[in-house]
């Protein structure tokens, strides 16, 4: 490519675009070496993440002035950011854009003061920024940059000559933090950044955008270093939200970064007056949902466990294959750390207010909320972008994903989790989402089923096999709590429930092998109620003692005491040596809205005995 001394709007996104398909083809190498600030192997995921929301508005309408094009590009990485990184990449673009946002076409001397803006900015987004990460790398391109303008002819020999300095930055990086030395890497934030440079530069050289459209797993590299101890880690959730200015109020990012940073670790606060970005480590991330609220309007929360990205991250080789699920299966915790199942949160809303699931809304404040609101809540599907996140750092890591989800014919749950699948398994490891045709306690043991498998070292398609098979031994009754629930929320008609409350007659849902959920019995009063569920439960759930065993799960909505005396009487009206566990855990929201407090829930799945 001939030398240019300036940019248009369209040549500066190809310049773009070309810098993104090269990250993207280093993103799995970038989660192996993601030891900083720790080891949880997301560095690549959450940067491609971040640029592909920029690549999706470059090519949306081409913009021909060349500092709209970069507000585009900076306002897409803030509503797309995910990360430590790819919160700082979208403030550097953000300055880039507040830098160059009046130029129609850019040259180099106007791109090198509009680089330093946007490494001046990304710094100041982050409440106590460190050498040796990609805030490093940013200044010395920048430097380096500027330095050159006087020496370059056009924006090709700009990026080589700058590139050494860049290139001899990252590579110091690795003696620059004690967690990158211990491991023998750069900064993978940093690496991610060069590579964005180098791909740029070979645009500008070749006029070879890249081949590469999509993020790339493929290979086998180890991960960099070692998984600390849960114990050792300072905070678990890594949390993130967008927060939009109200009409009466300017967000003050100063105000908002100081008051975030006395509750958490590795805060970046990227954005303006009118939008900013929030990523903290935490372990309450409703905390920080709550704070983010008194500076406008919030949307876009997340919330990472981190733990269970490192076990991920660091695993055993003989496992090859990941298994997800939505909250929608309610699983004791033991068994989720166990077995390490991966969790996407279900959102739940009260009016206009919205909660993550299990994460930023226990069971228990559900239910209290659910008596003290007069607003009946709503449950959501999480978003396919919340699945796709996901997958594309659990791909890194294994050989394959599947994720398990909530029956496809009450909730959209599968269909975003399957939307996903299709878009991250066509970028090289195998992905599938399945209809578990279940529901709660149900879901969760057939989850546990093809955790067990993978744990065990089966393969994709054998896991699938499991699955499906689960499924068909899996039977799931919730006797409800009230149907008072099930009438607000529309599930039961409201004639239905005014007969139900003459007759006293207490409703059972059940599930069935269609994956519908609906009225499948009822008992009349109060007396011995538990028990006579138990003995309902029991009568239904016909299995050969010496072909299989049961593997049981006992949900309540709030009563633990109840569910706990239930577990009880189920093991003794089974034979005994017949159940291999009995398992109680809180039931979150999925049958919970209909049921209300004091719902209880079984699930039994007979197991073929080997």
């Amino acid at each position: 490519m001939s030398e240019l001394d300036e940019l248009d709007g369209l040549q500066l996104a190809d310049v773009l675009r070309a810098g993104i398909y090269r990250l993207f083809e280093q993103t799995d190498h970038l989660n192996k070496i993601n030891v900083f600030p720790v080891p949880d192997g997301d560095t690549g995921t959450n940067m491609s993440l971040t640029l592909s929301a920029v690549l999706a508005a470059l090519d949306r309408v081409p913009e021909p002035h060349a500092g709209s094009m970069l507000v585009r590009a900076a306002d897409a990485a803030l509503d797309g950011a995910r990360g430590n990184s790819g919160a700082i990449l979208a403030q550097f673009l953000l300055g880039l854009g507040d830098g160059a946002g009046h130029l129609a076409r850019i040259s180099t001397g106007e791109f090198a003061s509009a680089l330093r803006k946007g490494a001046s900015y990304a710094r100041d987004a982050l409440a106590q920024p460190r050498e040796g990460t990609i805030l490093t790398v940013l200044r010395e391109f920048s430097l380096a940059a500027e330095a050159q303008v006087p020496h370059s002819s056009g924006f090709p020999s700009l990026f080589s000559n700058s590139l050494s300095r860049v290139r001899e930055a990252l590579e110091a990086t690795r003696g620059q933090l004690e967690e990158l030395r211990a491991a023998n890497v750069v900064d993978a934030g940093a690496l991610g950044f060069v590579e964005v440079l180098e791909g740029m530069r070979r645009f500008l050289h070749t006029g070879e955008l890249g081949k590469v459209v999509t993020p790339v797993h493929s290979g086998d590299e180890s991960m960099a270093g070692t998984a600390p101890p849960a114990a050792d880690q300072d905070y678990r959730f890594c949390t993130e939200c967008l927060i939009n200015a109200s009409v009466e109020q300017e967000i003050d990012l100063r105000h908002l970064r100081e008051t975030l940073s006395t509750i958490g670790a590795s805060l970046v606060v990227s954005g303006s007056k009118r939008k900013a970005k929030i990523h903290v480590h935490v372990d309450d991330p409703e905390q920080v949902f709550r704070i983010a609220e008194n500076f406008g309007v919030v949307s876009g929360q997340k919330a990472d466990d981190m733990r269970m990205q490192q076990s991920a991250a660091h695993h055993r080789k003989t496992q090859r294959l990941a298994v997800v699920t939505d909250s929608g299966a309610d699983i004791p915790e033991e068994f989720i750390e166990r077995l390490g199942i991966h969790v996407v949160p279900v959102r739940i809303h009260f009016a206009n207010h919205s909660y993550l699931d299990k994460v930023s809304m226990t069971p228990a404040e559900f239910y209290r909320e659910l008596v003290n609101n007069p607003a009946h809540p709503k449950t959501s599907q999480p978003p396919p972008g919340d699945f796709r996140r996901m997958f594309e750092f659990l791909a890194s890591h294994y050989d394959a994903v599947v994720s398990v989800n909530l029956t496809s014919r009450h909730s959209g749950t599968w269909d975003a989790a399957n939307k996903a699948a299709q878009r991250v398994g066509a970028e090289g490891k195998p992905v599938a989402a399945i209809d578990s045709r279940n529901a709660s306690v149900g879901q969760g043991l057939i989850t546990v089923a093809a955790a067990e498998a993978a744990l065990a070292g089966a393969s994709s398609q054998d896991v699938t096999a499991v699955i499906h098979a689960a499924a068909e031994r899996t039977q799931t009754f919730a006797l409800l709590g009230s149907i008072d629930f099930a009438v607000r929320g529309g599930r039961v008609p409201a004639i239905i429930g005014k007969v139900a409350r003459l007759l006293s007659l207490n409703v059972i849902l059940r599930t069935y092998p269609d994956g519908r959920i609906r009225a499948g019995g009822g008992l009349m009063g109060a007396h011995r109620l538990r028990s006579r569920f138990a003995r309902f439960v029991t009568r239904r759930c016909r299995f050969d003692a010496s072909r299989e065993s049961l593997r049981i799960f006992v949900g309540h909505g709030g009563k633990i005491e109840e569910g706990r005396l239930l577990t009880q009487e189920l093991e003794q009206r089974f034979p005994a040596g017949s159940v291999e566990f009995c398992a109680l855990t809180d039931m979150g929201p999925a049958i919970g809205v209909h049921g209300g407090p004091g719902t209880l829930i079984v699930a039994v799945h007979r197991k073929p005995k080997i």
